[in-house]
C-alpha cells in the first residue's frame, strides 16, 4: 500500500527520543499490558505499514491477517508511543504496525526494554506490480530494495527526442546511466555513496523463498476474470504464485507504461543488472534507509532483514485502457494480497521458531 513515512522525523528521533521519559500509565491505552522492566528479545517481528480500524475482527488491512493467524493477542507498550503499535504471541513472534511510518521503527529500537540484536524482520505489505513479471495476488521476496525518490526530472514533453523519459540519476547526464560525478551532492566524494539500492541478505532471501515457494496461494474470481485483459503479458495472466523479485520505493504514486519501463530500468541500473523489478510502493525505501541507520548504530542486525511484498494491482493499465481510469485501482486485489502475503510468510516464521536455538546464532541461507 502506498503510504507516506517521514524520513526526517524518524532520523531526528535518534537524538531526541533517548531523552524522553517512558509514557506514564495514564497515557497508555487501556488495552495495553502493564509496562515491564524485563528485557524483551523478539525472535521475529512482522512489520506492516497500516491497518483499517481495529487490529482484528473487522475489515483487514496489511496487519490484521498477521495478528489473527499468528495469534498476536498481547499488546506490548513501546516507550514514547501513546497508541498500540506492537503485539506478540507466546512463541516470541511480534507484529509491528507503522501507524506513524518509520518513526515507529525508531521508537521501538530506542526503547531500552527491547533487545533486537538477534531479531529477524519481515517487512510486509501490498504493492503495485509489474505485469511483465508477476500477477495480482502474487508475492515476492526481495533481494534489493531500490530507492526511486532522489533523482533529476525534466518534463517528458521537454526532453531530447532520443530520451525515453525525463527521469535520471543525479550526477548522470542522461536516463538509464549511473552517476559519473559525485560532487553533485556537495559533501559526497565516493560515487558508491550515491547508490539507490539497499542490498538485503540474499542468502536469507533465497532461504525464505525456498521455504515458502510451494505454499498454495489463494485466488479470487474477480481477479481471475480481470487477468484475461492482459493479452501479451503471460506472467500477468498467471494465478497467484510466490517468486523472488525486487521492490522499488518512491513517494510519488506513479502509474503507466512509460513509468513502468523507467522502474524496470532503474532497478536494473542500480543492481547492476542482477535485480528484477517486481513490486512498487511508497514506504520500502524509507523503512530500509532507517533500518540501515539503526544497524550502523548497533541496534539491529541488517543481515536479518527480509522484505515480502504482495501485488494488489498493476502499475500500468492493461492493453487498450487509459492510465487515468486504472490509476489507484487497488480495491479488488487488496484482500487477496493481504491474504497471500501472510500465507507466504507464515512457514518462514514457523521454521525460524521451530529451530530457534540454531537460528538465533546462525542466520539460515540457501547459498
Amino acid at each position: 500500500m502506498k503510504r507516506f513515512a517521514p524520513r526526517l522525523l524518524a532520523t531526528t528521533l535518534l537524538s531526541v527520543l533517548p531523552l524522553a521519559g517512558c509514557a506514564t500509565p495514564a497515557t497508555q491505552p487501556a488495552t495495553q499490558s502493564p509496562a515491564t522492566t524485563a528485557i524483551l528479545a523478539p525472535k521475529v517481528i512482522v512489520v506492516a505499514g497500516w491497518e483499517n480500524g481495529e487490529d482484528k475482527g473487522d475489515v483487514p488491512g496489511e496487519y490484521q491477517d498477521w495478528v489473527e493467524r499468528e495469534h498476536l493477542d498481547e499488546i506490548v507498550p513501546v516507550r514514547g508511543v501513546p497508541r498500540p503499535i506492537l503485539r506478540r504471541n507466546p512463541d516470541g513472534v511480534y507484529g509491528l504496525v507503522l501507524r506513524d511510518g518509520a518513526t515507529d521503527l525508531m521508537a521501538l529500537a530506542l526503547d531500552p526494554h527491547f533487545d533486537l540484536h538477534r531479531t529477524y524482520w519481515i517487512f510486509t505489505g501490498i504493492s503495485g506490480a509489474d505485469p511483465n513479471t508477476t500477477s495480482v495476488g502474487s508475492v515476492a521476496w526481495a533481494r534489493w530494495v531500490v530507492d526511486g525518490d532522489a533523482l533529476r526530472e525534466i518534463d517528458d514533453r521537454d526532453v531530447p527526442k532520443s530520451w525515453p523519459y525525463g527521469l535520471y540519476a543525479i550526477g548522470a547526464d542522461r536516463p538509464d546511466a549511473l552517476p559519473s560525478d559525485p560532487n553533485h551532492y556537495g559533501s559526497v566524494t565516493d560515487i558508491e555513496e550515491l547508490s539507490k539500492a539497499y542490498p538485503l541478505n540474499q542468502g536469507l532471501a533465497r532461504w525464505a523463498f525456498a521455504v515458502s515457494r510451494t505454499v498454495k496461494m489463494d485466488d479470487d474470481p474477480e481477479i481471475a476474470r480481470r487477468r484475461a485483459a492482459w493479452k501479451g503479458y503471460p506472467n500477468a495472466r498467471k494465478a497467484p504464485f510466490v517468486m523472488m523479485g525486487e521492490t522499488l520505493g518512491a513517494l510519488r504514486y506513479w502509474h503507466g507504461a512509460s513509468r513502468n519501463r523507467w522502474a524496470e530500468r532503474w532497478v536494473a541500473l542500480w543492481t547492476k543488472g542482477h535485480g528484477q523489478f517486481v513490486m512498487t510502493n511508497e514506504e520500502s525505501q524509507t523503512n530500509q534507509s532507517e533500518m540501515r541507520l539503526l544497524a550502523r548504530r548497533g541496534y539491529v542486525d541488517a543481515q536479518r532483514i527480509m522484505v515480502l511484498r504482495s501485488a494488489s494491482n498493476f502499475d500500468m493499465p492493461p492493453p487498450g485502457q487509459d492510465p487515468v481510469s486504472s490509476m489507484g485501482d487497488e480495491g479488488p486485489g487488496q484482500a487477496l494480497a493481504f491474504d497471500n502475503n501472510e500465507r507466504a510468510g507464515a512457514p518462514v516464521i514457523a521454521e525460524l521458531i521451530a529451530r530457534w536455538p540454531e537460528y538465533s546464532e546462525h542466520i539460515p541461507s540457501a547459498d
